[in-house]
């Protein structure tokens, strides 16, 4: 059984009732263990959760402290490519938004890297738009060659692949792969990818399994909130981390919280998502997986990060530019989304440290 039959046992109208008939002794039941099932993980999304997030937020440092200590691993993304050939509504890359295209040659590539490398991370999430014929697998091989001299671990976030070409990324020296449903709300998917190859909603779905199967040693997901119903978008994000991690025990099964942030383009939110949503989406996933490292992006504003730190995160990004070539060339173009955390790597470090934590630079090294 693949995760979309468990996606359809789940009917959206029954799932939002019943969702809202929650109560507070409920609520107290999925608190009582050392972690909660699926029924209580839905529990602590619900409205009648939101009187509980300090006691949410006290357990979920708790198991934090007690699963991945005083840590804050840092990473920085790299965007080599924009170019698109999707119509996804939501998107500053979408073909077409009239932005100026680029994609980096290796000798930028090299640049980029050296300049990055030298605020000491060692992990880098490398970005392209969804154009694999540009953006090609021996394009990113080639990327690869260069960045493997200057990181230690090397994610992508770019289009779906299928398992034969996610393996040979993992053979030149990809480990991590982060892809976003951005919703599970199939119906809803179809209208926000009206053409291009990401309309296909069960290939991506089923995309970070591939991954699993291709041997990446971290397999992120996430749906961008504010799209739909971020209950229920939350609800089926942590099951489908929680069905990745039952199968694949092996690879590292992790979480991103990336929120709607103004970009090219004229689509708005069609649900907001307040502090105090994000802050309960948070807890709700730290109690339901214990284990899975959850992320958290410069799209949240500085101060609003820093609140986060000690309630279940466990990686944060830092001196993030958007933009294709962006870490050297300060007005290379228009990013994917507006920033709203600007911090440096070290002001960020410093910030983790002024917190109680320790800022890791480098906690993955594959053995030659």
């Amino acid at each position: 059984m693949g995760f979309h039959d468990l996606l359809c046992a789940f009917d959206p109208k029954s799932l939002s009732e019943k969702t809202a008939a929650f109560t507070e002794r409920e609520v107290t039941r999925a608190l009582s263990g050392e972690s909660c099932d699926r029924e209580g993980f839905l529990a602590l999304l619900s409205p009648a959760a939101r009187p509980f997030l300090e006691t949410m937020a006290v357990k979920a440092r708790e198991i934090s402290l007690r699963n991945f200590g005083r840590t804050l691993q840092l990473f920085t993304p790299m965007y080599l490519s924009n170019f698109c050939t999707n119509g996804c509504v939501y998107c500053g890359f979408g073909c077409k938004n009239a932005i100026p295209r680029k994609q980096l040659s290796m000798a930028e590539v090299e640049k980029e890297a050296t300049l990055i490398a030298a605020t000491g991370l060692r992990h880098i999430l490398i970005l392209t738009g969804d154009a694999p014929k540009i953006a090609t697998p021996e394009y990113l091989e080639a990327c690869c060659q260069i960045l493997r001299k200057h990181f230690s671990s090397i994610a992508i976030e770019i289009y779906a692949m299928d398992t034969p070409t996610y393996r040979r990324m993992v053979a030149a020296g990809v480990d991590g792969l982060t892809l976003y449903q951005e919703t599970y709300n199939e119906g809803l998917y179809e209208s926000l990818h009206p053409f291009g190859p990401k309309r296909d909603f069960h290939f991506r779905l089923d995309a970070p399994e591939r991954g699993c199967m291709a041997g990446m040693r971290m397999v992120n997901v996430g749906a961008l909130l504010g799209l739909d119903d971020w209950r229920q978008d939350s609800f089926f994000t942590g099951l489908h981390a929680a069905w990745l991690q039952e199968r694949y025990p092996e690879v590292e099964i992790s979480i991103s919280l990336p929120r709607m942030r103004p970009h090219a383009g004229s689509y708005a939110p069609a649900f907001e998502v307040t502090d105090a949503d994000f802050v309960q989406i948070l807890l709700a996933l730290r109690l339901f997986l214990p284990r899975c490292g959850i992320s958290v992006s410069t799209r949240e504003r500085a101060e609003f990060r820093n609140h986060l730190m000690p309630l279940g995160v466990t990686r944060m990004s830092a001196g993030v530019t958007t933009a294709v070539g962006g870490h050297s060339e300060k007005d290379s173009g228009t990013g994917q989304f507006d920033i709203s955390d600007e911090r440096s790597v070290e002001e960020m470090a410093a910030a983790i440290i002024r917190r109680g934590y320790q800022p890791v630079y480098q906690d993955w090294r594959a053995i030659p």
